[in-house]
């Protein structure tokens, strides 16, 4: 892979030295309400580098890790196959060479691509999501491929009792008692979280994280605002918890930079990607 001219900050090793691959999905074809999330990556880049190298919640920094960013890809925004074709292609290339893909969206249904690839490499993976949005529907507006939609064309290909999602409140009835049976869903907020942890430790994990799990008040720059959230400080508590397992693929999506014009979303987004990349090192 060709190294990006703009990375994340700190993300300046070359593909064979890195541990782990950042790549950007700017697509956002299926949003069901306000649109933008494309310009997400290219706006976490720019202003990563109002953030230090260092974590002084970790203790850690990402000068002393192996990062490589390979920049944004090129995705088709009139054909949703062909753009998850891209990034599953774009995936599997990384794991081809035993590295980590971590994906920054792009909508939430980027993570169907990703996933896609990974679960080819590590059967057994098990996901886990926080988010607001059950994200479990098996249609939206006729179309089964939709970021409303992508955790259940996940399940279509793990099934039963692979899917962990924290933070939950908002969705149809249908998805809440379709979880019920099918998935492991914690409402509101992430109780349990560590009991699951304990559960999971030596299983392949698929880690997707939907930016609006937190609360509008301190994360307003996404597409589908949902009140009543996570704080920054739960979410990164849950992250580093998260971390102690082994952690195969990634992705943080759905924040849309041009809703926030004091930026603040976008510094969040980018302390958080920060963080992640130094938890899994």
């Amino acid at each position: 892979m060709k190294a990006n001219i703009e990375t994340f900050i700190g993300c300046e090793a070359s593909f064979e030295e890195a541990q782990t691959v950042l790549f950007g999905a700017p697509f956002d074809s299926t949003t069901s309400f306000r649109p933008g999330t494309r310009f997400a990556s290219r706006a976490i880049r720019g202003d990563s580098f109002g953030l230090e190298t260092y974590s002084p919640y970790q203790d850690k920094d990402l000068e002393d890790i192996a990062v490589f960013d390979s920049g944004d890809l090129e995705l088709s925004f009139g054909r949703v196959d062909l753009a998850l074709a891209g990034i599953k292609e774009h995936t599997a290339t990384i794991l081809a060479a035993d590295k980590r893909p971590f994906m920054i969206g792009g909508e939430h249904l980027v993570t169907l691509g990703a996933f896609e690839a990974v679960l080819a490499k590590y059967p057994d993976v098990h996901v886990i999501q926080l988010d607001a949005h059950t994200d479990l529907r098996q249609e939206y507006l006729g179309a089964e491929l939709s970021h409303a939609t992508v955790l259940r064309r996940i399940w279509d290909l793990v099934g039963d009792n692979r899917i962990f999602q924290f933070g939950i409140r908002s969705g149809e009835r249908a998805e809440f008692q379709f979880a019920s049976e099918h998935t492991h869903l914690q409402k509101f907020n992430f109780e349990g979280l560590e009991e699951v942890v304990a559960q999971l430790k030596g299983q392949p994990i698929y880690l997707t994280l939907d930016l609006d799990v937190l609360d509008p008040s301190a994360f307003p720059g996404t597409g589908t605002p949902e009140a009543g959230g996570v704080s920054f400080e739960t979410l990164l508590a849950g992250l580093l918890t998260i971390s102690e397992l082994n952690i195969v693929g990634l992705d943080v999506n759905e924040l849309s930079p041009q809703y926030d014009l004091s930026g603040a979303s976008t510094a969040l987004a980018c302390k958080i990607i920060r963080e992640l990349l130094l938890a899994i090192h």
